[in-house]
């Protein structure tokens, strides 16, 4: 963004270009949110960007720039930036968009071809009814003499309202000072401000087209979607005995309860390597989970019988009678599929992650079987592979990273796997284990006392409504 506003904008002192990044992450020290819209081609070459400013105490944007990347086909890439920056006006619910623009008066630039350009970009804005504001000195050069002040462009979005002298004068002070004033001479933002005379403000009669402006559709924008990646191979493990009631129903239930929304992006899961597992689980058992399968006759299934409560460092040599020393019940089944659909699960849910990294701001990993029973070495309640876990821990390496389980069961694959990490915070809302599997909690009493002082610290001290809680 910064070589591309090099590039187009000459003039611009560097100061300001080198400033882009500390406006995208302190908005409180320019007193305005800057929100920075970039637009990419096929092979993820940026071809232009959009910086628009958001001042929420004043309900207003302020487009600073919308720019092609030099040599760059436009292809409609300008016209999509600024339909998808005035679709953010709209749901940001402003007043509209105020915008600069160098005129196309030659009494106002005596640089012909300049003046040329500076047509093309006004007939472009004024396809969707953004058209100078008029009657004013905003035009006035900062200094006698100088050429090419820039005119004030205003886009109501549409909405047709007028545009009141008040609103406009305390919208043209913010500009001013928010973004010039250390360049304003003394006395020019109040000679500016004070020339505002219309009420409403009006607007330059449409000059290059005679036709309505154009009706822009909103933007399907990625930011504004959901990622959903499916574990399409989820239902070739599909155990039909002894009540396993995580079935395949599941997924096609939930698809067609989420289809009518149209928020979500279904795209295919990618195949991650078996690294991102064994980061998270015990090498062994992944080992011992993939070779097992293999050899189960299909159609079969094996389920954990004997179990060392006394004895974890020898584990049997049949790898059958083995199940129960990676396992923490008896109902939980390995077959020949159980190992397949369990990494086609961890695909889908590090493929949604990875969403994340390409612009989503949401994603859903639709899958089964489910994972956060399973532990960083025993699988168990119909979970075989954590796959939030090693989600969780593929995004850890950016940044801290929080798990929220509201699964009706306690999380407790997910509370050993980060227990000891604090880069991953884990918290899961569960029925009480005296009732609910897993039945039996692991590792946080400790962890519980501390939190229930805590909580009994935050919550009224009668009794009545903190202790059924902390209960």
């Amino acid at each position: 963004m910064q070589e591309i506003l090099r590039r187009q904008f000459g003039a611009l002192p560097e100061r300001e270009i080198a400033s882009l990044p500390q406006k995208l992450a302190n908005p409180f020290k320019y007193r305005f949110r800057t929100i920075l819209f970039v637009a990419e081609g096929l092979r993820r070459q940026v071809q232009g960007f959009a910086l628009l400013n958001h001042a929420p105490d004043l309900d207003f944007c302020y487009l600073d720039f919308i720019s092609v990347r030099p040599g760059a086909t436009a292809g409609g890439t300008g016209g999509a930036l600024y339909g998808r920056v005035r679709d953010e006006g709209r749901l940001l619910e402003t007043i509209g968009i105020f915008m600069e623009c160098l005129p196309d008066d030659p009494r106002l630039c005596r640089d012909l071809a300049l003046v040329k350009q500076n047509r093309a970009r006004l007939r472009f804005y004024e396809r969707y009814g953004t058209r100078p504001v008029i009657n004013t000195a905003y035009e006035t050069p900062l200094k006698p003499g100088e050429d090419c002040p820039p005119y004030l462009l205003f886009d109501d979005l549409g909405s047709a309202k007028p545009l009141g002298r008040e609103t406009v004068q305390r919208i043209v002070y913010a500009i001013l000072t928010r973004k010039y004033g250390k360049t304003c001479p003394p006395g020019y933002i109040d000679m500016v401000v004070d020339s505002f005379h219309d009420d409403p403000t009006r607007l330059r009669p449409p000059r290059y087209l005679k036709t309505e402006p154009v009706r822009v559709q909103p933007i399907k924008s990625l930011e504004k979607l959901i990622a959903l990646v499916v574990n399409e191979g989820h239902d070739i493990h599909h155990v039909r005995e002894r009540g396993y009631v995580e079935a395949p129903v599941r997924i096609p239930t939930i698809l067609k309860g989420i289809a009518p929304t149209g928020l979500f992006d279904r795209m295919p899961a990618r195949h991650f390597p078996e690294r991102h597992i064994k980061a998270v689980h015990d090498r062994d058992f992944v080992e011992y989970l993939k070779k097992v399968c293999s050899r189960i006759e299909p159609g079969k299934s094996v389920y954990p019988y004997v179990f060392p409560i006394r004895n974890t460092a020898r584990p049997p040599k049949d790898l059958l009678v083995r199940a129960g020393y990676y396992c923490i019940d008896t109902f939980t089944p390995l077959n020949r599929n159980a190992y397949l659909a369990a990494r086609g699960a961890v695909d889908c849910a590090l493929t949604a992650a990875s969403q994340l990294l390409e612009g989503y701001r949401l994603a859903y990993a639709l899958v089964r079987p489910p994972g956060h029973h399973a532990e960083s070495r025993v699988f168990g309640g119909f979970c075989y592979f954590n796959s939030s876990a090693i989600a969780a821990d593929f995004l850890s390496r950016l940044g801290r990273v929080a798990v929220l389980d509201i699964d009706y069961h306690h999380g407790n694959g997910t509370q050993e796997i980060f227990y000891k990490r604090a880069d991953v915070f884990t918290l899961s809302i569960h029925g009480h284990p005296s009732f609910a599997y897993p039945l039996f909690l692991r590792l946080c009493r400790r962890a519980g006392r501390r939190c229930g002082a805590w909580l009994q610290s935050q919550l009224p001290q009668d009794g009545r409504v903190g202790r059924p809680w902390l209960q």
